[in-house]
Protein backbone atom coordinates (compact mmCIF):
# COMPACT_ATOMS: atom_id res chain seq x y z
CA UNK A 1 0.00 0.00 0.00
CA UNK A 2 1.48 3.36 -1.04
CA UNK A 3 2.09 5.96 1.64
CA UNK A 4 1.62 8.72 -0.94
CA UNK A 5 -1.72 10.53 -1.34
CA UNK A 6 -4.33 8.94 -3.61
CA UNK A 7 -4.59 10.59 -7.04
CA UNK A 8 -7.46 13.03 -7.52
CA UNK A 9 -10.67 11.04 -7.97
CA UNK A 10 -9.05 7.94 -6.44
CA UNK A 11 -7.34 6.39 -9.50
CA UNK A 12 -4.41 7.61 -11.59
CA UNK A 13 -5.70 7.73 -15.17
CA UNK A 14 -2.47 6.78 -16.93
CA UNK A 15 -3.91 6.21 -20.41
CA UNK A 16 -0.53 5.39 -21.98
CA UNK A 17 -0.08 2.45 -19.58
CA UNK A 18 -3.76 1.44 -19.85
CA UNK A 19 -3.75 1.27 -23.66
CA UNK A 20 -0.23 -0.12 -24.17
CA UNK A 21 -1.48 -3.69 -24.93
CA UNK A 22 -3.61 -2.29 -27.80
CA UNK A 23 -1.00 0.13 -29.10
CA UNK A 24 -0.25 -1.63 -32.41
CA UNK A 25 -3.92 -1.99 -33.40
CA UNK A 26 -4.72 1.60 -32.30
CA UNK A 27 -1.81 2.95 -34.34
CA UNK A 28 -2.95 0.98 -37.39
CA UNK A 29 -6.48 2.32 -36.98
CA UNK A 30 -5.23 5.90 -36.45
CA UNK A 31 -3.45 5.86 -39.82
CA UNK A 32 -6.80 5.30 -41.56
CA UNK A 33 -8.81 7.92 -39.62
CA UNK A 34 -9.14 11.65 -40.33
CA UNK A 35 -6.46 13.48 -38.33
CA UNK A 36 -6.68 16.71 -36.32
CA UNK A 37 -3.25 18.38 -36.03
CA UNK A 38 -2.96 19.84 -32.54
CA UNK A 39 -1.67 23.26 -31.54
CA UNK A 40 1.08 23.72 -28.95
CA UNK A 41 -1.43 24.41 -26.16
CA UNK A 42 -3.59 21.41 -27.13
CA UNK A 43 -0.45 19.23 -27.07
CA UNK A 44 0.39 20.37 -23.53
CA UNK A 45 -3.15 19.51 -22.40
CA UNK A 46 -3.10 16.18 -24.25
CA UNK A 47 0.20 15.13 -22.66
CA UNK A 48 -1.18 15.64 -19.15
CA UNK A 49 -4.44 13.85 -19.98
CA UNK A 50 -2.52 10.87 -21.40
CA UNK A 51 -0.07 10.53 -18.50
CA UNK A 52 -2.62 11.06 -15.71
CA UNK A 53 -1.50 14.55 -14.67
CA UNK A 54 -5.10 15.73 -15.14
CA UNK A 55 -6.69 12.72 -13.38
CA UNK A 56 -9.59 11.97 -13.17
CA UNK A 57 -9.96 13.22 -16.78
CA UNK A 58 -9.77 10.59 -19.52
CA UNK A 59 -10.26 12.98 -22.40
CA UNK A 60 -11.29 16.49 -23.38
CA UNK A 61 -14.38 17.76 -21.53
CA UNK A 62 -17.80 17.27 -23.07
CA UNK A 63 -20.43 20.00 -22.72
CA UNK A 64 -21.85 18.72 -19.42
CA UNK A 65 -18.44 18.51 -17.73
CA UNK A 66 -17.41 21.85 -19.23
CA UNK A 67 -20.53 23.63 -17.93
CA UNK A 68 -20.13 22.02 -14.50
CA UNK A 69 -16.51 23.18 -14.23
CA UNK A 70 -17.22 26.71 -15.51
CA UNK A 71 -20.26 27.23 -13.26
CA UNK A 72 -19.34 25.48 -10.03
CA UNK A 73 -15.89 23.80 -10.31
CA UNK A 74 -17.42 20.31 -10.58
CA UNK A 75 -17.32 17.51 -13.12
CA UNK A 76 -20.69 15.78 -13.66
CA UNK A 77 -19.63 13.03 -11.22
CA UNK A 78 -19.23 15.70 -8.52
CA UNK A 79 -15.41 15.65 -8.41
CA UNK A 80 -13.71 19.04 -7.93
CA UNK A 81 -12.00 20.43 -11.06
CA UNK A 82 -11.37 24.12 -11.64
CA UNK A 83 -10.13 24.71 -15.21
CA UNK A 84 -11.98 23.63 -18.39
CA UNK A 85 -9.79 21.29 -20.46
CA UNK A 86 -11.19 21.64 -23.96
CA UNK A 87 -10.31 20.75 -27.55
CA UNK A 88 -11.16 23.76 -29.72
CA UNK A 89 -11.89 23.34 -33.44
CA UNK A 90 -13.13 25.55 -36.26
CA UNK A 91 -16.18 25.01 -38.49
CA UNK A 92 -13.74 24.32 -41.34
CA UNK A 93 -12.02 21.52 -39.35
CA UNK A 94 -15.43 20.05 -38.42
CA UNK A 95 -16.44 20.00 -42.11
CA UNK A 96 -13.12 18.76 -43.52
CA UNK A 97 -12.62 15.96 -40.97
CA UNK A 98 -16.28 15.00 -40.63
CA UNK A 99 -16.27 15.54 -36.85
CA UNK A 100 -19.61 14.50 -35.31
CA UNK A 101 -20.75 12.52 -32.27
CA UNK A 102 -19.81 8.84 -32.51
CA UNK A 103 -16.85 9.17 -34.89
CA UNK A 104 -13.19 8.54 -34.03
CA UNK A 105 -10.58 11.13 -34.96
CA UNK A 106 -6.79 10.82 -34.78
CA UNK A 107 -4.97 13.52 -32.78
CA UNK A 108 -1.62 14.32 -34.38
CA UNK A 109 1.50 16.18 -33.22
CA UNK A 110 2.21 19.26 -35.39
CA UNK A 111 5.97 18.95 -34.69
CA UNK A 112 6.62 15.53 -36.19
CA UNK A 113 3.30 14.26 -37.62
CA UNK A 114 3.14 11.41 -35.08
CA UNK A 115 -0.27 10.05 -34.14
CA UNK A 116 -0.67 10.43 -30.37
CA UNK A 117 -4.25 9.42 -29.59
CA UNK A 118 -7.73 8.77 -30.94
CA UNK A 119 -10.66 10.78 -29.58
CA UNK A 120 -14.07 9.10 -29.42
CA UNK A 121 -16.23 12.13 -30.18
CA UNK A 122 -18.93 12.52 -27.54
CA UNK A 123 -20.24 15.91 -28.61
CA UNK A 124 -19.44 19.18 -30.41
CA UNK A 125 -20.64 22.34 -28.72
CA UNK A 126 -20.36 26.10 -28.98
CA UNK A 127 -19.18 27.41 -25.61
CA UNK A 128 -20.38 30.61 -24.00
CA UNK A 129 -16.96 32.26 -24.08
CA UNK A 130 -18.15 35.40 -22.24
CA UNK A 131 -19.29 33.20 -19.36
CA UNK A 132 -16.07 31.15 -19.40
CA UNK A 133 -13.98 34.35 -19.36
CA UNK A 134 -15.89 35.82 -16.43
CA UNK A 135 -16.38 32.72 -14.25
CA UNK A 136 -13.00 31.05 -14.78
CA UNK A 137 -10.64 33.97 -15.37
CA UNK A 138 -12.35 37.00 -13.81
CA UNK A 139 -13.56 38.72 -16.98
CA UNK A 140 -10.93 41.44 -17.56
CA UNK A 141 -10.54 41.68 -21.38
CA UNK A 142 -6.82 42.44 -20.94
CA UNK A 143 -6.18 39.07 -19.26
CA UNK A 144 -3.84 37.09 -21.57
CA UNK A 145 -5.97 33.91 -21.34
CA UNK A 146 -9.13 35.89 -22.17
CA UNK A 147 -7.38 37.41 -25.18
CA UNK A 148 -6.39 33.86 -26.19
CA UNK A 149 -9.97 32.64 -25.69
CA UNK A 150 -11.45 35.27 -28.01
CA UNK A 151 -8.63 35.81 -30.51
CA UNK A 152 -6.94 32.41 -30.87
CA UNK A 153 -9.18 29.58 -29.57
CA UNK A 154 -11.58 28.28 -32.23
CA UNK A 155 -15.36 28.68 -31.91
CA UNK A 156 -16.37 25.05 -31.16
CA UNK A 157 -15.22 22.53 -28.54
CA UNK A 158 -15.09 18.76 -29.12
CA UNK A 159 -15.61 16.51 -26.09
CA UNK A 160 -14.70 12.85 -25.79
CA UNK A 161 -12.55 10.20 -24.13
CA UNK A 162 -9.18 9.22 -25.55
CA UNK A 163 -7.41 6.05 -26.59
CA UNK A 164 -3.66 6.58 -26.13
CA UNK A 165 -1.17 5.58 -28.84
CA UNK A 166 2.11 7.39 -28.24
CA UNK A 167 3.50 9.66 -25.57
CA UNK A 168 4.84 12.97 -26.84
CA UNK A 169 8.48 12.94 -27.88
CA UNK A 170 10.73 15.50 -26.17
CA UNK A 171 14.38 16.06 -26.95
CA UNK A 172 15.33 18.32 -24.05
CA UNK A 173 15.76 17.29 -20.41
CA UNK A 174 14.23 13.88 -21.10
CA UNK A 175 15.54 12.52 -17.80
CA UNK A 176 13.69 15.23 -15.84
CA UNK A 177 10.29 14.78 -17.52
CA UNK A 178 8.58 12.47 -15.06
CA UNK A 179 5.02 11.29 -15.55
CA UNK A 180 2.92 11.11 -12.36
CA UNK A 181 3.44 7.33 -12.18
CA UNK A 182 7.21 7.72 -12.64
CA UNK A 183 7.47 10.47 -10.01
CA UNK A 184 5.42 8.43 -7.54
CA UNK A 185 7.69 5.42 -8.16
CA UNK A 186 10.72 7.69 -7.65
CA UNK A 187 9.37 8.90 -4.29
CA UNK A 188 8.59 5.31 -3.24
CA UNK A 189 12.12 4.25 -4.16
CA UNK A 190 13.59 7.10 -2.10
CA UNK A 191 11.25 6.34 0.79
CA UNK A 192 9.75 9.83 0.74
CA UNK A 193 6.31 10.11 2.38
CA UNK A 194 5.91 13.88 2.74
CA UNK A 195 6.68 15.98 -0.30
CA UNK A 196 6.46 19.78 -0.52
CA UNK A 197 5.93 20.78 -4.17
CA UNK A 198 7.22 24.15 -5.36
CA UNK A 199 5.66 25.47 -8.57
CA UNK A 200 7.62 28.07 -10.52
CA UNK A 201 7.78 29.66 -13.95
CA UNK A 202 10.75 31.90 -13.02
CA UNK A 203 14.43 31.30 -12.33
CA UNK A 204 15.09 30.29 -8.70
CA UNK A 205 17.76 31.77 -6.49
CA UNK A 206 19.01 31.45 -2.94
CA UNK A 207 15.87 32.98 -1.42
CA UNK A 208 13.77 30.23 -3.00
CA UNK A 209 16.19 27.62 -1.77
CA UNK A 210 15.88 28.98 1.78
CA UNK A 211 12.09 29.16 1.52
CA UNK A 212 11.73 25.55 0.30
CA UNK A 213 14.30 24.16 2.78
CA UNK A 214 12.49 25.86 5.70
CA UNK A 215 9.10 24.58 4.45
CA UNK A 216 10.47 21.03 4.26
CA UNK A 217 12.28 21.24 7.61
CA UNK A 218 9.16 22.50 9.41
CA UNK A 219 7.15 19.55 8.07
CA UNK A 220 9.84 16.84 8.16
CA UNK A 221 9.38 16.60 4.39
CA UNK A 222 11.31 16.56 1.12
CA UNK A 223 11.13 19.10 -1.71
CA UNK A 224 9.88 18.63 -5.26
CA UNK A 225 10.93 21.52 -7.49
CA UNK A 226 8.26 21.25 -10.19
CA UNK A 227 8.68 24.07 -12.73
CA UNK A 228 6.35 24.60 -15.68
CA UNK A 229 8.05 24.07 -19.06
CA UNK A 230 4.97 24.12 -21.29
CA UNK A 231 3.38 27.50 -22.03
CA UNK A 232 3.78 30.23 -19.41
CA UNK A 233 3.25 33.99 -19.51
CA UNK A 234 4.49 35.92 -22.58
CA UNK A 235 7.78 37.59 -21.64
CA UNK A 236 8.88 34.86 -19.19
CA UNK A 237 12.47 33.62 -19.28
CA UNK A 238 12.76 30.60 -21.61
CA UNK A 239 12.69 27.22 -19.89
CA UNK A 240 16.19 26.22 -21.07
CA UNK A 241 17.74 29.08 -19.06
CA UNK A 242 15.48 28.36 -16.09
CA UNK A 243 16.21 24.63 -15.97
CA UNK A 244 19.96 25.31 -16.01
CA UNK A 245 19.40 27.55 -12.97
CA UNK A 246 17.36 24.83 -11.18
CA UNK A 247 20.05 22.26 -11.94
CA UNK A 248 22.77 24.56 -10.58
CA UNK A 249 20.72 25.12 -7.42
CA UNK A 250 19.95 21.45 -6.74
CA UNK A 251 23.39 20.54 -5.28
CA UNK A 252 22.98 23.42 -2.78
CA UNK A 253 20.18 21.55 -1.02
CA UNK A 254 21.12 19.21 1.83
CA UNK A 255 21.95 15.82 0.34
CA UNK A 256 18.85 13.84 -0.62
CA UNK A 257 16.40 16.60 0.32
CA UNK A 258 15.22 17.77 -3.12
CA UNK A 259 14.20 16.39 -6.52
CA UNK A 260 13.63 18.23 -9.79
CA UNK A 261 10.88 17.30 -12.25
CA UNK A 262 9.54 19.28 -15.23
CA UNK A 263 5.83 19.83 -15.85
CA UNK A 264 4.68 20.30 -19.49
CA UNK A 265 1.71 22.47 -18.50
CA UNK A 266 0.06 25.20 -20.58
CA UNK A 267 -0.65 27.76 -17.87
CA UNK A 268 -3.76 29.94 -18.14
CA UNK A 269 -2.49 32.43 -15.53
CA UNK A 270 -5.91 31.95 -13.91
CA UNK A 271 -5.13 32.98 -10.33
CA UNK A 272 -7.41 31.27 -7.75
CA UNK A 273 -8.90 28.74 -10.20
CA UNK A 274 -5.44 27.92 -11.52
CA UNK A 275 -4.06 27.44 -8.00
CA UNK A 276 -6.70 24.75 -7.33
CA UNK A 277 -5.79 23.12 -10.65
CA UNK A 278 -2.07 23.23 -9.78
CA UNK A 279 -2.81 21.58 -6.42
CA UNK A 280 -4.75 18.77 -8.17
CA UNK A 281 -1.87 18.24 -10.63
CA UNK A 282 0.72 18.13 -7.80
CA UNK A 283 -1.42 15.67 -5.82
CA UNK A 284 -1.55 13.44 -8.92
CA UNK A 285 2.25 13.58 -9.03
CA UNK A 286 2.46 12.39 -5.41
CA UNK A 287 2.94 15.66 -3.47
CA UNK A 288 1.43 16.04 0.02
CA UNK A 289 2.08 19.79 0.41
CA UNK A 290 2.03 22.67 -2.06
CA UNK A 291 3.66 26.11 -1.70
CA UNK A 292 1.34 28.88 -2.88
CA UNK A 293 2.80 32.35 -3.20
CA UNK A 294 1.43 35.85 -3.35
CA UNK A 295 -0.66 36.29 -6.53
CA UNK A 296 -0.01 32.64 -7.45
CA UNK A 297 -0.40 32.08 -11.23
CA UNK A 298 -1.64 35.65 -11.71
CA UNK A 299 -0.66 37.62 -14.83
CA UNK A 300 0.20 40.76 -12.83
CA UNK A 301 -1.53 44.05 -13.61
CA UNK A 302 -3.64 45.40 -16.45
CA UNK A 303 -2.92 48.64 -18.36
CA UNK A 304 -4.48 50.70 -15.54
CA UNK A 305 -2.08 49.18 -13.04
CA UNK A 306 -4.83 47.11 -11.40
CA UNK A 307 -3.97 43.55 -10.31
CA UNK A 308 -6.10 40.91 -12.05
CA UNK A 309 -6.48 39.05 -8.74
CA UNK A 310 -6.09 39.88 -5.06
CA UNK A 311 -2.67 38.96 -3.58
CA UNK A 312 -4.03 36.09 -1.44
CA UNK A 313 -7.04 34.98 -3.54
CA UNK A 314 -5.19 31.84 -4.66
CA UNK A 315 -4.24 30.78 -1.12
CA UNK A 316 -7.83 31.30 0.07
CA UNK A 317 -9.25 29.30 -2.86
CA UNK A 318 -7.05 26.27 -2.16
CA UNK A 319 -7.73 26.53 1.59
CA UNK A 320 -11.48 26.52 0.87
CA UNK A 321 -11.27 23.14 -0.89
CA UNK A 322 -8.45 21.75 1.27
CA UNK A 323 -10.35 18.69 2.51
CA UNK A 324 -11.37 17.66 -1.02
CA UNK A 325 -7.96 18.37 -2.49
CA UNK A 326 -6.19 16.33 0.15
CA UNK A 327 -3.09 18.49 -0.13
CA UNK A 328 -1.77 20.95 2.48
CA UNK A 329 -1.23 24.59 1.55
CA UNK A 330 2.15 26.01 2.53
CA UNK A 331 2.04 29.83 2.47
CA UNK A 332 4.97 31.46 0.65
CA UNK A 333 7.22 33.33 3.07
CA UNK A 334 8.91 36.42 1.63
CA UNK A 335 12.65 36.03 2.18
CA UNK A 336 15.30 38.76 2.19
CA UNK A 337 19.09 38.67 1.98
CA UNK A 338 21.17 39.84 4.96
CA UNK A 339 24.56 40.80 3.45
CA UNK A 340 26.33 41.26 6.78
CA UNK A 341 25.80 37.61 7.72
CA UNK A 342 25.44 36.22 4.14
CA UNK A 343 22.14 34.48 4.87
CA UNK A 344 18.45 34.67 4.13
CA UNK A 345 15.66 35.22 6.64
CA UNK A 346 11.88 35.67 6.45
CA UNK A 347 11.04 39.37 6.06
CA UNK A 348 8.83 39.35 9.15
CA UNK A 349 11.68 38.01 11.33
CA UNK A 350 14.29 40.68 10.44
CA UNK A 351 15.02 43.07 13.31
CA UNK A 352 14.76 46.83 12.68
CA UNK A 353 18.01 48.39 11.46
CA UNK A 354 19.41 45.18 9.94
CA UNK A 355 20.68 45.76 6.39
CA UNK A 356 18.79 43.83 3.69
CA UNK A 357 19.10 43.39 -0.10
CA UNK A 358 16.57 42.20 -2.68
CA UNK A 359 16.36 41.65 -6.41
CA UNK A 360 12.82 41.67 -7.81
CA UNK A 361 11.69 39.09 -10.35
CA UNK A 362 11.32 41.87 -12.94
CA UNK A 363 14.85 43.12 -12.30
CA UNK A 364 16.22 39.58 -12.44
CA UNK A 365 14.53 38.95 -15.80
CA UNK A 366 15.97 42.25 -17.10
CA UNK A 367 19.49 41.28 -15.97
CA UNK A 368 19.20 37.83 -17.53
CA UNK A 369 18.12 39.35 -20.85
CA UNK A 370 20.64 42.20 -20.99
CA UNK A 371 23.60 40.34 -19.53
CA UNK A 372 23.89 42.80 -16.63
CA UNK A 373 25.69 41.62 -13.50
CA UNK A 374 23.83 39.01 -11.42
CA UNK A 375 24.78 37.98 -7.86
CA UNK A 376 27.00 34.92 -7.64
CA UNK A 377 24.17 32.40 -7.21
CA UNK A 378 23.42 32.91 -10.93
CA UNK A 379 26.43 32.02 -13.04
CA UNK A 380 26.23 31.83 -16.80
CA UNK A 381 29.06 30.75 -19.05
CA UNK A 382 30.54 33.23 -21.48
CA UNK A 383 29.14 33.36 -24.98
CA UNK A 384 30.82 30.79 -27.18
CA UNK A 385 31.48 30.96 -30.91
CA UNK A 386 28.60 30.32 -33.27
CA UNK A 387 28.19 27.66 -35.93
CA UNK A 388 25.69 26.53 -38.58
CA UNK A 389 24.22 23.11 -39.34
CA UNK A 390 22.89 22.93 -42.91
CA UNK A 391 20.35 20.11 -43.30
CA UNK A 392 19.68 19.30 -46.96
CA UNK A 393 17.37 16.72 -48.54
CA UNK A 394 14.04 16.08 -50.24
CA UNK A 395 10.72 17.46 -49.01
CA UNK A 396 9.49 15.31 -46.07
CA UNK A 397 12.91 13.65 -45.68
CA UNK A 398 12.76 14.42 -41.94
CA UNK A 399 14.99 17.51 -41.89
CA UNK A 400 12.30 19.68 -40.26
CA UNK A 401 11.76 17.16 -37.45
CA UNK A 402 15.55 16.77 -37.03
CA UNK A 403 15.93 20.55 -36.97
CA UNK A 404 13.28 21.04 -34.29
CA UNK A 405 14.64 18.23 -32.12
CA UNK A 406 18.22 19.47 -32.53
CA UNK A 407 17.15 23.00 -31.60
CA UNK A 408 15.72 21.96 -28.22
CA UNK A 409 18.73 19.69 -27.60
CA UNK A 410 21.16 22.56 -28.23
CA UNK A 411 19.03 25.03 -26.26
CA UNK A 412 19.43 22.71 -23.30
CA UNK A 413 23.20 23.23 -23.64
CA UNK A 414 24.15 26.44 -21.82
CA UNK A 415 25.81 29.47 -23.31
CA UNK A 416 24.19 30.27 -26.66
CA UNK A 417 20.86 30.78 -28.36
CA UNK A 418 19.83 28.45 -31.17
CA UNK A 419 17.92 29.68 -34.22
CA UNK A 420 15.98 27.40 -36.57
CA UNK A 421 15.57 28.44 -40.22
CA UNK A 422 13.20 25.90 -41.81
CA UNK A 423 12.73 25.91 -45.57
CA UNK A 424 9.03 26.81 -45.71
CA UNK A 425 9.32 29.37 -42.92
CA UNK A 426 12.16 31.17 -44.75
CA UNK A 427 10.23 31.05 -48.02
CA UNK A 428 7.29 32.69 -46.29
CA UNK A 429 9.21 35.31 -44.29
CA UNK A 430 12.28 36.12 -46.42
CA UNK A 431 11.71 34.91 -49.96
CA UNK A 432 7.98 35.07 -50.59
CA UNK A 433 8.50 36.65 -54.04
CA UNK A 434 10.86 33.90 -55.25
CA UNK A 435 9.79 30.93 -57.32
CA UNK A 436 11.47 27.54 -57.73
CA UNK A 437 13.71 28.11 -60.76
CA UNK A 438 17.38 27.25 -60.34
CA UNK A 439 18.21 30.99 -60.02
CA UNK A 440 15.49 31.60 -57.42
CA UNK A 441 16.53 28.53 -55.40
CA UNK A 442 20.12 29.88 -55.46
CA UNK A 443 18.97 33.32 -54.24
CA UNK A 444 16.87 31.78 -51.47
CA UNK A 445 19.80 29.72 -50.17
CA UNK A 446 22.14 32.75 -50.24
CA UNK A 447 19.63 34.73 -48.15
CA UNK A 448 19.57 31.91 -45.61
CA UNK A 449 23.40 31.88 -45.63
CA UNK A 450 23.54 35.65 -44.99
CA UNK A 451 21.12 35.44 -42.02
CA UNK A 452 22.93 32.37 -40.61
CA UNK A 453 26.30 34.13 -40.87
CA UNK A 454 25.02 37.21 -39.00
CA UNK A 455 23.56 35.04 -36.23
CA UNK A 456 26.70 32.89 -35.94
CA UNK A 457 28.83 36.05 -35.73
CA UNK A 458 26.83 36.96 -32.61
CA UNK A 459 27.60 33.55 -31.08
CA UNK A 460 24.38 31.74 -31.98
CA UNK A 461 23.93 28.19 -33.18
CA UNK A 462 21.97 28.13 -36.45
CA UNK A 463 20.09 25.16 -37.91
CA UNK A 464 19.06 25.73 -41.52
CA UNK A 465 16.79 23.25 -43.29
CA UNK A 466 16.20 24.18 -46.94
CA UNK A 467 15.96 21.55 -49.69
CA UNK A 468 19.10 23.15 -51.25
CA UNK A 469 19.16 20.76 -54.23
CA UNK A 470 22.18 22.17 -56.12
CA UNK A 471 25.82 21.53 -55.17
CA UNK A 472 27.15 24.84 -56.52
CA UNK A 473 24.63 26.84 -54.47
CA UNK A 474 25.48 24.84 -51.34
CA UNK A 475 29.21 25.59 -51.82
CA UNK A 476 28.65 29.34 -52.25
CA UNK A 477 26.35 29.40 -49.18
CA UNK A 478 28.89 27.45 -47.13
CA UNK A 479 31.65 29.92 -48.03
CA UNK A 480 29.43 32.84 -46.90
CA UNK A 481 28.62 31.17 -43.58
CA UNK A 482 32.19 30.03 -42.87
CA UNK A 483 33.27 33.68 -42.61
CA UNK A 484 31.41 33.81 -39.26
CA UNK A 485 31.80 30.32 -37.80
CA UNK A 486 32.01 26.61 -38.52
CA UNK A 487 29.54 25.08 -40.99
CA UNK A 488 28.49 21.41 -41.09
CA UNK A 489 26.51 19.98 -43.99
CA UNK A 490 24.20 17.12 -43.01
CA UNK A 491 22.71 15.22 -45.94
CA UNK A 492 19.35 13.82 -44.86
CA UNK A 493 19.53 10.98 -47.39
CA UNK A 494 16.07 9.52 -46.78
CA UNK A 495 15.10 7.76 -50.05
CA UNK A 496 12.62 9.58 -52.30
CA UNK A 497 10.20 6.59 -52.17
CA UNK A 498 10.10 6.79 -48.36
CA UNK A 499 9.58 10.58 -48.39
CA UNK A 500 6.69 10.12 -50.79
CA UNK A 501 5.16 7.14 -48.99
CA UNK A 502 5.10 8.92 -45.62
CA UNK A 503 3.92 12.30 -46.99
CA UNK A 504 0.83 13.10 -44.92
CA UNK A 505 0.28 16.49 -46.55
CA UNK A 506 -0.10 15.02 -50.03
CA UNK A 507 2.35 17.39 -51.77
CA UNK A 508 4.09 14.61 -53.72
CA UNK A 509 0.71 13.40 -55.01
CA UNK A 510 -0.05 16.96 -56.19
CA UNK A 511 3.35 17.16 -57.92
CA UNK A 512 2.77 13.78 -59.61
CA UNK A 513 -0.59 15.07 -60.87
CA UNK A 514 1.15 18.15 -62.27
CA UNK A 515 -0.53 20.54 -59.82
CA UNK A 516 2.87 21.67 -58.48
CA UNK A 517 5.65 22.40 -61.00
CA UNK A 518 9.40 22.33 -60.36
CA UNK A 519 9.10 19.92 -57.45
CA UNK A 520 12.43 18.43 -56.33
CA UNK A 521 12.53 14.67 -56.93
CA UNK A 522 9.49 14.69 -59.23
CA UNK A 523 10.26 17.05 -62.11
CA UNK A 524 13.32 18.84 -60.71
CA UNK A 525 16.70 17.27 -59.85
CA UNK A 526 18.44 16.87 -56.49
CA UNK A 527 22.24 16.75 -56.62
CA UNK A 528 23.66 14.56 -53.85
CA UNK A 529 26.19 16.51 -51.72
CA UNK A 530 29.78 15.61 -52.63
CA UNK A 531 31.40 15.77 -49.19
CA UNK A 532 28.78 16.09 -46.44
CA UNK A 533 30.01 16.13 -42.85
CA UNK A 534 27.32 13.62 -41.97
CA UNK A 535 24.83 11.46 -43.89
CA UNK A 536 21.68 10.28 -42.13
CA UNK A 537 18.49 8.47 -43.16
CA UNK A 538 15.14 8.75 -41.37
CA UNK A 539 13.92 5.50 -42.96
CA UNK A 540 16.66 3.63 -41.04
CA UNK A 541 17.34 5.79 -37.97
CA UNK A 542 15.21 7.45 -35.31
CA UNK A 543 15.20 11.25 -34.99
CA UNK A 544 16.74 10.88 -31.52
CA UNK A 545 19.59 8.78 -32.90
CA UNK A 546 20.27 11.29 -35.71
CA UNK A 547 20.29 14.23 -33.29
CA UNK A 548 22.75 12.33 -31.10
CA UNK A 549 25.05 11.83 -34.12
CA UNK A 550 24.99 15.57 -34.86
CA UNK A 551 25.65 16.40 -31.20
CA UNK A 552 28.64 14.01 -31.20
CA UNK A 553 29.96 15.72 -34.34
CA UNK A 554 29.70 19.15 -32.69
CA UNK A 555 31.20 17.86 -29.46
CA UNK A 556 34.18 16.40 -31.35
CA UNK A 557 34.83 19.90 -32.72
CA UNK A 558 34.80 21.41 -29.22
CA UNK A 559 31.63 23.41 -29.92
CA UNK A 560 29.62 22.14 -26.96
CA UNK A 561 32.21 22.74 -24.26
CA UNK A 562 30.72 25.23 -21.81
CA UNK A 563 33.93 25.85 -20.03
CA UNK A 564 32.83 23.83 -16.97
Amino acid sequence: MSSLPQPHGGVLKDLIARDLPRRAELWEESEKLPALVLTERQLCDLELILNGGFSPLEGFMNEQDYNGVVENLRLTNGVLFSIPITLDVSQQQIDELGIKPGVRITLRDFRDDRNLAIINVDDIYKPNKEKEAKEVLGGDPEHPAIKYLFNTAKEFYVGGKLDAINKLDHYDYVGLRYTPAELRAHFEKLGWTKIVAFQTRNPMHRAHRELTVRAARDRQANVLIHPVVGLTKPGDIDHFTRVRVYQALLPRYPNGMAALGLLPLAMRMGGPREAIWHAIIRKNHGATHFIIGRDHAGPGSNSKGEEFYGPYDAQHAVEKYKSELGIEVVPFQMMTYLPDTDEYAPVDQVKPGVKTLNISGTDLRRRLRTGAAIPEWFSYPEVVKGFTILLTGYTNCGKDAIGRALQVTLNQQAGRSTTLLLGEQVRHELSSELGFSKEDRHKNLQRIAFVAAELARAGAAVIAGPIAPFEYSRKVAKATMEASGSVYVVHVATPLEYCEKTDKRGVYAKARRGEIKGFTGVDDPYEIPENPDLTVDVSKQSIRNIVHEIVLLLESQGLLDNGH
